[in-house]
């Protein structure tokens, strides 16, 4: 007698080879199409896609990483606490930036925050255990363990901001490009708008001087102002908060201050609320400029601020079209590395 009891439905996937018989094409030709290899007409190309949708086809991992020795997935390595990370708009918008051109090559992004000595010992396991096919790591700091961890399993690797040392290689014997925007050039036309305004005692909020964005920044202040009063730098730290200890600082060694060069935008919002609770008007009695153009901080401001622009999610981008360029045609001469133009965007505090 027949058993009643219903049985579980087995979930029976489209394999190669029925996606190579409804395509009417052979299982050689479905598995390059599916695994992103060359030497496929397009119209073969199409009648596979066809096939893959209609039958709801889903390519296996394991066999693709296989085939392609690629495990589609980067890792963003960001050396920051993560109250940073998730406060600071700047990074926001260059993971953004990172995020869409991986989507645009069918890649996953894997994000890794370090804190502390033990975050170290993590990402060294997870890049040891090879689940990804690159690194793009930026927000390094003087004496940083990453490069070295990098270079330990020879994984690619794009530099987000200039290293403070020349790249030594990715353990491979090839070069670490980066990717970073003219910071002292930036600088330096921030400095030269106040100068030319009439401002003569410009102060400098600077940033941690472990980050060769804050140093290349100072550089560019100091190129303009070389005789500049040592009491007119400051040392931030990149937040708000750090940016109005900072103003407070500067106000009580130098309250003649006519102008302040801020190394980023949310230390001058912190810096501009301190003028205003001191009742001091912006930009009439002291004018102040900011780094990044951040339109979130920038634009909302009391008044808006003037700034200088760099285009932080295009940045983004470029570190990952720098890593696939890697990626796609394997060992060889690493693309050069990139520094972009910055623009001073004047608004109404100087």
């Amino acid at each position: 007698m027949p058993d009643p009891t219903p049985q579980p439905q087995r979930d029976v996937r489209p394999t190669l080879e029925a996606v190579a018989a409804h395509a009417g094409v052979s299982r050689a030709t479905v598995s390059r199409v599916v695994n992103g290899g060359a030497g496929v007409r397009q119209p073969l190309v199409d009648q596979v896609r066809k096939a893959v949708d209609e039958l709801g086809y889903i390519p296996n991992h394991a066999a693709r990483t296989l085939v392609t020795r690629r495990n589609g997935a980067v890792a963003v390595i960001i050396d920051e606490p993560e109250f940073r990370i998730f406060s600071d708009p700047f990074f926001s918008r260059q993971i953004r930036g990172i995020s869409r051109e991986l989507n645009a090559h069918d890649a996953q992004l894997v994000l890794l925050l370090v804190e502390g000595r033990g975050d170290f010992d993590r990402v060294t396991r997870y890049l040891a255990g090879g689940h990804v096919d690159g690194v793009l790591a930026f927000s390094l700091h003087t004496d940083d363990e990453l490069p070295a961890i990098i270079r330990r399993f020879r994984v690619p690797t794009v530099y987000g901001g200039r290293p403070e040392r020349p790249p030594e290689g990715d353990g491979a014997g090839t070069p670490v490009p980066y990717v970073d925007c003219d910071n002292r050039g930036g600088a330096r036309e921030a400095v030269r708008h106040l100068v030319s305004l009439g401002r003569r005692r410009v102060a400098h909020i600077a940033g941690p001087r472990d980050q060769t964005s804050a140093l290349d920044r100072i550089d560019g202040y100091r190129d303009v102002l070389p005789d500049a009063d040592p009491e007119l730098t400051v040392d931030g730290d990149f937040t708000a908060d750090g940016g109005a200890r900072a103003m407070e600082r500067l106000l009580e060694v130098r309250p003649d201050l006519d102008a302040v060069f801020v190394a980023n935008d949310l230390m001058a919002s912190g810096a501009l609320r301190v003028l205003r609770e001191r009742g001091l008007r912006v930009p009439e009695e002291v004018a102040l400029v900011g780094f990044d153009d951040m339109a979130s901080v920038a634009e909302a401001t009391d008044p808006p601020l003037t700034t200088v622009r760099q285009d932080v999610e295009g940045m983004g981008r470029l570190m990952v079209r720098l890593l696939m360029e890697r990626l796609d045609h394997g060992a060889g001469e690493w693309p050069a590395s990139v520094v972009t133009p910055t623009e001073l965007i004047r608004r109404a505090s100087a």
